[in-house]
């Protein structure tokens, strides 16, 4: 038979609604105009737009569009003595300005998709007059946007509430005491003595609560007050707690709105500050604050007094935080430099730790870069959405791809929105996987993308949680000095080997093509301007563009965030991104012009009638066919480096047998054979008398499957239904030069593709170079080669290395790879002989015992209806091999796609007047084919030379970097080109050792 108290549970509950209603009383309606622009406008133009007079219930806008708002009114007489706030919900964001225009307070909508089990993201309430005396005028003005804190219109973007209200602050008390020990209550079993406590005092509490009035307030909170002030004695666990709001660039909203979010949550967060004394908060992404110092000066002064505080912490080494498994390992280390630069800059704090919450899993090249560039330590919680298996540490070492280790944690409660409440709390107590080795972790509460952070709730439960018995104890702090704690424990942690596979997003390997091509061909575009503008500086004295090159990366680093390159953003964001691309590849194209005629003038062109420079920018040597004008040429170029030849004069024809017919192609080392569908039905290897595919299995086999996923995910199963194809509609063999190939175009409903199947004179790859028009929705298209190679491994290139995955699903956590990422290539090879399948801009991957399977496309329709739909360019590689994937070159290959030789025109001798200064040659060598140089450019600081070298067959290896200039010295450095340790110089160059997969920094000083 329930008791009494038992029987009034459902009573208590429903009580806190009262409290809270009842602890806000509206006096007067303001007056409400608006001036609506489609764009945001400045607080000098607020008036310049459409002008509105708005009551309750009336629309102002729809989705995107802006507003001005000006409220005013007048606090009656009878509210004199009593705490006067504003209530305003404009079914959308704004900003509340001051008497300047300057940020006071950022305000969000109650309605809202955001979910309510980690709280409600409504911020209404404007504090006005404390005490009030009567009388007093409001005239607020705020910038609005009709849109909810995910890009959705609310309520058809209708104002819902604009009033002069009164707080009672007792009711207002009473409300957070009552949440907080009911929902302790609740966290408790029914049988121990605080539960049982708890709902006795809460019962007697709800008795003298009839009219909600002040009085009845004080006495309910009197009941209570023992109750709160019951500590937990020593804590087993104890929570560091840091205020947050994740803030994604640019999501379900284009990258303006950014902005804006940003200026709202951080007033906001100012505003808080100033109530609680306790308060801290932390921010990540650089760029989020150079937008907020640009187009907020005076709020970010503010957040730079916090910061200097101690209060407000920069969180996160990047300068966004960014998809990692797309960007290349040069970008990733851009991420690093210019984050850590610019909280350096600003602020002068020294950032250690990456702050990437929600990232789309994690690259095993990254422990050994957060290492070097002074990073020791790293916090997510994303592995927690994994679908299949539970990642089985909180608290844990991550051991990346060359051995390099960083103190990781995963905040338990497995969330970066915690509404701070008893749940949380309690949760994160239950959850911790490691609280056996650990008696702390983490809790990060607010609401983040517009939701203004940490809000008074969640600050007015912290208080009240301090110490208090029946919760691990909870202390407000930076989550630096958690992670500095968390040391203390960190040699009983276990480690985790290799990447931090998501089981979840393998969509974003492939969604919106175009980005992700755009983006490797920056990468690559970016790495040929610094070399040769390198070049160009140490050799002429010619300016080094460092300010647009700094420029041009932090944008390319700006689309790497999370929900920008990995293609889960809205169709705007996409429509601006593809446009800036466009004009920062030809803005570097045309620097790397300039650059190349700086330097290419002192080249010694003696005797040659029209001379032409062949630049190879990679750093082995290379021989290739290159087209020069309408001449092939066959050519041997060095190292990062260039050779010099007569465009005028004859070029010899390819030799060796090169033939191409609408059913095969043919040259010294391969013979292609087609079916009637075009697809491949032999690829003999006639070097090695063997055939590359399996047998009975034809090759570039295209397979349509319904993908009805959204952005981030299509099913695990998508393969169990019988797939379409590609019609085959034509095919015709062509001819150019050292080229042979079969140009066949394709047709799927309204989609048609043309792909040119190429095969070159003395070149092991068969490449697939393709354009597609693709029309059709909620489609995945991929191509499949069945090779004829055993192994159980997948061989991938990652930044800066490769790893193996499993090519079986013997277990739970080999069926979650079913997707997987690769940068340039993968790999199957068995003892002797292999297959590589090579890219220049696709990254989603599957292997499936013998079978190598590249997603070229997909057509989700959220949250871009329009995304992919589209004209594609691309090119794919199959790439036959002997030994494996190291012994058969295929880490070169990959390079040698993706990186052509350039062509520089010259002046004759007679037309430059100093064209004997240089000779043809390498600019740096190096004596290790293991040993890659991925990057040359001017140090940040100084002038200085820094190459970026790593070792890419996971060898320990010592190798000599020789230079084709005069060096005075050279020193080791860290990622941020800092901390040298000198180097001996010799016979021109520098020897280094190696460890397996290792990155090394060089610093240079080219001599005067």
């Amino acid at each position: 038979m329930p008791t009494l108290l038992e029987r009034a549970k459902p009573r208590l509950r429903g009580l806190l609604n009262r409290i809270q209603a009842a602890a806000y009383t509206p006096f007067t309606e303001l007056t409400v105009e608006a001036w609506k622009t489609p764009e945001p406008v400045p607080f000098a133009e607020r008036m310049t737009g459409t002008p509105l007079t708005l009551r309750p219930g009336d629309k102002w806008g729809d989705l995107w569009e802006c507003a001005w708002f000006h409220f005013t009114g007048e606090v009656l007489d009878a509210a004199a003595g009593r705490d006067v706030v504003l209530l305003i919900d404009l079914n959308g964001e704004a900003l509340v300005v001051d008497e300047a225009g300057q940020p006071a307070l950022g305000l969000t909508n109650i309605a809202s998709v955001f979910d309510y089990s980690l709280g409600r993201p409504g911020k209404r309430v404007v504090p006005f007059a404390h005490p009030a005396k009567g009388g007093e005028r409001v005239d607020l003005w705020a910038d609005a946007g009709a849109n909810d804190l995910f890009g959705s219109l609310q309520e058809n973007g209708t104002l819902r509430e604009a009033t002069i209200a009164v707080r009672n602050p007792e009711l207002l008390a009473l409300s957070y005491d009552w949440e907080v020990l009911h929902e302790l209550m609740e966290q408790l079993p029914d049988t121990s003595a605080r539960h049982q406590q708890l709902l006795g005092a809460l019962y007697e509490a709800s008795l003298t609560l009839n009219a909600f009035t002040e009085e009845e307030a004080i006495s309910a909170r009197a009941i209570l007050a023992p109750h709160l002030a019951k500590s937990g004695g020593d804590p087993s666990l104890t929570l560091s707690a840091v205020g947050h709001a994740h803030i994604d660039l640019a999501w379900l909203w284009p990258l303006r709105e950014t902005f804006r979010k940003g200026a709202r949550t951080f007033a906001t967060v100012l505003a808080n500050m100033e109530r609680y004394p306790d308060y801290v908060f932390g921010a990540s992404q650089p760029q989020l604050y150079a937008w907020m110092k640009v187009m907020y000066p005076a709020l970010y002064e503010r957040i730079r007094a916090r910061i200097a505080e101690g209060r407000w912490e920069c969180q996160g080494a990047m300068w966004v935080e960014p998809d990692t498994n797309v960007p290349s390992g040069e970008s990733l280390v851009r991420q690093l430099l210019y984050g850590k630069r610019f909280f350096r800059t600003e602020f002068g704090v020294d950032i250690t730790n990456l702050w990437m919450p929600d990232v789309f899993g994690y690259s095993a090249a990254l422990p050994q870069l957060l290492r070097k560039a002074g990073v020791d330590a790293f916090m997510t919680q994303k592995l927690s959405w994994s679908l299949i298996n539970r990642f089985p540490h909180h608290s844990f070492w991550w051991q990346g791809l060359d051995g390099s280790r960083v103190l990781s944690h995963m905040p338990p409660e497995d969330t970066y929105n915690s509404s701070a409440a008893p749940r949380a709390l309690h949760k994160a107590e239950t959850n911790y996987m490691d609280k056996a080795v650990s008696d702390e972790c983490l809790l990060v509460f607010g609401i983040g993308d517009g939701g203004g952070g940490p809000g008074e709730e969640h600050l007015e439960r912290l208080a009240r949680e301090k110490n208090l018995s029946g919760l691990p104890a909870v202390r407000q702090e930076p989550a630096a000095a958690f992670l500095e704690r968390l040391k203390q424990a960190a040699p009983r942690f276990q480690t985790w080997v290799g990447e931090l596979y998501l089981e979840r997003h393998q969509g974003t390997y492939t969604t919106q093509g175009r980005n992700k091509r755009f983006n490797r061909k920056l990468e690559l575009a970016l790495r040929d301007l610094e070399a040769s503008a390198a070049v160009a500086w140490v050799e002429t004295g010619a300016p080094y563009p460092a300010e647009a090159l700094e420029r041009i990366w932090k944008e390319v680093l700006l689309y790497q965030f999370h929900d920008i390159l990995p293609g889960s953003s809205i169709t705007r964001v996409y429509d601006e991104s593809l446009a800036r691309y466009a004009e920062m590849l030809t803005e570097v194209e045309t620097l790397t012009a300039a650059a190349d005629a700086a330097w290419s003038r002192r080249l010694n062109a003696s005797g040659i009638a029209k001379p032409v420079a062949l630049v190879n920018s990679l750093s082995w040597e290379r021989r290739d066919w290159v087209k020069v004008g309408e001449q092939w040429r066959c050519v041997t170029l060095p190292p990062m480096g260039c050779a010099v030849l007569d465009a005028a004069a004859p070029s010899p024809a390819p030799t060796g047998t090169l033939s191409a017919s609408e059913t095969a192609l043919e040259n010294d080392l391969l013979r292609v054979e087609f079916g009637e569908n075009g697809e491949l039905m032999r690829v003999w290897d006639k070097e090695y008398a063997r055939e590359a595919l399996a047998e009975g299995e034809t090759g570039n086999r295209f397979v349509i499957y319904p993908d009805d996923g959204d952005a981030w995910d299509f099913p695990m199963d998508y393969d169990r239904v019988e797939p379409d194809t590609l019609s085959l509609v034509s095919s015709e063999p062509f001819t150019d030069g050292p080229r042979v190939g079969v140009r066949q175009t394709r047709r799927y409903g309204d989609s048609t593709m043309t792909q040119e199947i190429r095969l070159t004179a003395g070149s092991r790859r068969l490449d697939f170079v393709t354009t597609v028009d693709w029309k059709e929705p909620g489609k995945m298209l991929r191509t499949r080669f069945p090779v004829s190679v055993r192994a159980d491994e997948l061989t991938c290139e990652i930044q800066f290395g490769h790893l193996r995955r499993p090519t079986h699903r013997n277990t739970t956590w080999d069926l979650a790879k079913f997707e997987v990422c690769a940068q340039r290539w993968v790999d199957l090879s068995e003892r002797g002989y292999g297959v590589a399948l090579l890219n220049d801009s696709k990254y989603g991957h599957r292997a499936m015992s013998s079978t190598l399977d590249l997603h070229l496309l997909r057509t989700p329709s959220y949250p871009d209806p329009q995304a992919d739909r589209a004209r594609h360019e691309f090119t794919y590689s199959l790439f036959p091999h002997a030994g494996d994937a190291l012994v058969g070159g295929v880490v070169q290959a990959g390079y040698e796609l993706n990186v052509s030789p350039r062509v520089v025109a010259l002046p004759s001798a007679t037309d430059a007047a100093d064209s004997k200064t240089l000779a043809a040659g390498s600019w740096i060598s190096v004596d290790a084919e293991n040993v890659i140089v991925e990057a040359v450019k001017k140090a940040e600081d100084g002038d200085d030379l820094i190459l970026r070298l790593y070792e890419a067959y996971g060898a320990d290896t010592t190798a000599t970097i020789r230079f084709g200039f005069e060096a005075s010295a050279a020193a080791l450095t860290d990622l941020l080109e800092e901390n040298g340790e000198p180097l001996a110089l010799a016979d021109g160059g520098v020897s280094l050792h190696f460890r397996p997969f290792e990155v090394q920094t060089l610093r240079v000083t080219p001599a005067k």
